[in-house]
C-alpha cells in the first residue's frame, strides 16, 4: 500500500474539491446562454434524446468552447507556474510579459496573409498551422525580452519591466495591423485579441489538444528540476543538474504552452499570474503538486469567467480576458506593493 505524506494527502483533497467545482461550473455553463436549457434537457441531449436545436447548441457551440477553455486555462496556468519558477519572480506571467501578445500578433498577421481582410471563415490549413505560427511569435517575444533584460545575468525586476514594455509595443503593432481589416472584421479581431473564446469549434479543439496535452505532461515530468533550480545554481550544479540546459528547456515549454493557447483564445493576461499564487497557498511550493493544482485553479477561474462573459450582456458577449483582468489587476497591484 502506498503511504502518502501530509502534503500529498492535502493535495488529493484539494484536487478532488477543485474537480467537483469544475464539474459544477461545466454543467452550469452548458445550461446558460442566449438559448437557456434546463439541466434535465442538457442530460437528455448528451444522451441523444434532445431536440435538433438543443443538439446544435450543445454539441456544436457550447461543448467545444468549454473544452477549449479547459485546454487554454491548463496551458496558461502551467506556463505561468513554470515562468515564475525559472525567473524566481512572483510577478511573471506570459500575458504581462509580452509572450502572449507576440503570439497574438503573429496569428493576426498570418490570418491576414492567408485569408485577406476577412477574419471569418478561416480555412482549415490556416487553423491547423496556427499553433506553429503562434509559438513562433511567442518565441520571438521571449527572445526579445531575454536579450533586452540581460545585463550580466537576468535581474527579475528588470525582466518584468522589459516584458511590460515589449507587451505594450506588440499591442500597439497589433492595433496598427488590425486597421488593415474591414470595419466589421476589425471589431471581431479586437474582441479576440482582448481574450475571447468566441467562435471556437471542434476544429480548434483538434488543433490544440495534442499540443497542449503533450507539452503539459512533459512540463509536469520535468517539474522536479524546477524544485532543484530554486535551491540556487551552485547547489543545483552540485546535484548534477545541467542548469542552463534545463532552464532553457523549461522556458521553451513555457513559451510553447502560452503561444498555442493564445492561438485560439487571444491574449488572456493575469490567468498565468493568479492561478499559481492561489495554488501555492493551497498546496505549497513543490512543483509536482503545484503544477496540476495550478492547472485546476486556472480551469475553474476561466470556466467561471467565460460563463459570466457569455451571459452578462445577452445577446452580446464580453471578452473573457476582461473578466479575468478584473480579477487579476487588483491582485497584480497587491503583489507589486508587496515587492
Amino acid at each position: 500500500m502506498i503511504s502518502l505524506n501530509k502534503g500529498e494527502k492535502r493535495f488529493f483533497w484539494i484536487a478532488g474539491l477543485l474537480l467537483v467545482l469544475i464539474v459544477l461550473v461545466f454543467i452550469i455553463s452548458l445550461n446558460l446562454g442566449s438559448f437557456a436549457m434546463e439541466p434535465i434537457d442538457v442530460i437528455k441531449t448528451l444522451f441523444g434524446q434532445g431536440t435538433r436545436k438543443q443538439e446544435i447548441v450543445l454539441f456544436k457551440m457550447r461543448l467545444p468552447r468549454i473544452i477549449i477553455a479547459i485546454l487554454v486555462a491548463t496551458a496558461l496556468a502551467v506556463s505561468g507556474t513554470v515562468l515564475q519558477g525559472i525567473t524566481k519572480n512572483d510577478l511573471a506571467d506570459p500575458g504581462i510579459l509580452g509572450i502572449s501578445s507576440g503570439a497574438a500578433l503573429a496569428v493576426v498577421m498570418y490570418i491576414y496573409l492567408m485569408n485577406g481582410n476577412v477574419y471569418d471563415g478561416v480555412n482549415n490549413m490556416t487553423i491547423f498551422t496556427m499553433p506553429i505560427v503562434a509559438f513562433t511569435g511567442a518565441a520571438f517575444g521571449a527572445f526579445l525580452i531575454y536579450v533586452l533584460a540581460w545585463k550580466k545575468g537576468i535581474n527579475a525586476n528588470r525582466l518584468i519591466l522589459i516584458g511590460i514594455g515589449i507587451n505594450a509595443a506588440f499591442n500597439a503593432l497589433l492595433i496598427v495591423f488590425q486597421l488593415k481589416f474591414t470595419t466589421q472584421e476589425f471589431n471581431r479581431v479586437m474582441v479576440w485579441t482582448l481574450g475571447s473564446l468566441w467562435g471556437t469549434d471542434w476544429k480548434y479543439v483538434i488543433t490544440i489538444f495534442p499540443w497542449i496535452t503533450i507539452l503539459a505532461i512533459t512540463t509536469f515530468y520535468k517539474s522536479r528540476y524546477l524544485d532543484v533550480l530554486n535551491l540556487g545554481d551552485e547547489l543545483a550544479i552540485g546535484l548534477g543538474v545541467q542548469v542552463e540546459k534545463e532552464r532553457r528547456t523549461m522556458l521553451i515549454l513555457t513559451v510553447a504552452l502560452a503561444g498555442i493557447a493564445t492561438a485560439v483564445s487571444g491574449t488572456i493576461s493575469f490567468l498565468g499570474l493568479v492561478s499559481p499564487h492561489i495554488a501555492r497557498n493551497l498546496v505549497g511550493a513543490k512543483h509536482k503538486l503545484l503544477i496540476p493544482t495550478s492547472a485546476l485553479v486556472g480551469t475553474l477561474l476561466l470556466l467561471i469567467a467565460d460563463t459570466i462573459a457569455r451571459n452578462l450582456l445577452i445577446p452580446g458577449e464580453m471578452p473573457v480576458g476582461i473578466i479575468i483582468s478584473v480579477i487579476g489587476v487588483p491582485y497584480f497591484i497587491y503583489l507589486m506593493m508587496k515587492h
